[in-house]
């Protein structure tokens, strides 16, 4: 386990990016299995081999970048997922609402009626039903 250890030694190791590479290199993985092409499955090597450059390089500032700038690519995609994720398991106890002049999205609570729902954000007032 020593060997280990002092092999990843001063190593950048895993970030979001090679974790993002390798599921990619899985799903190129699985896709080939199922449509039987050699060209697909040689594919498959080079995001794996990517992933595994960068977890062993030596180059802490160039992998930090590239990470940024995947996560600034990937955020607004992942926070889309959660809200989805959010609104559905919401969905038997709340209503989500956009307001009318902001678009802000709103949560109500699902069986009170008709309400009066107040936007936080620009204090617009709308009716909706419940």
């Amino acid at each position: 386990m020593n060997w280990l250890q002092r092999l990843l030694a001063g190593r950048y190791g895993v970030d979001q990016l090679s974790i993002a590479i390798l599921i990619l290199s899985v799903i190129l993985l699985i896709l080939s299995s199922i449509l039987q092409n050699p060209i697909v499955s040689i594919l498959t090597f080079i995001p794996l081999i990517l992933c595994y450059l960068r977890m062993f390089s030596k180059n802490f500032a160039k992998r930090r970048a590239e990470n940024e700038k995947f996560l600034k690519l990937w955020n607004p995609v992942g926070g889309w997922f959660r809200r989805q994720k959010n609104r559905f398991r919401d969905r038997k106890t709340h209503r989500y609402f956009k307001c009318p002049s902001c678009k802000q999205s709103l949560r109500v609570p699902k069986g009170k009626g008709k309400i009066s729902i107040t936007c936080p954000k620009c204090k617009t007032e709308f009716i909706k039903e419940t």
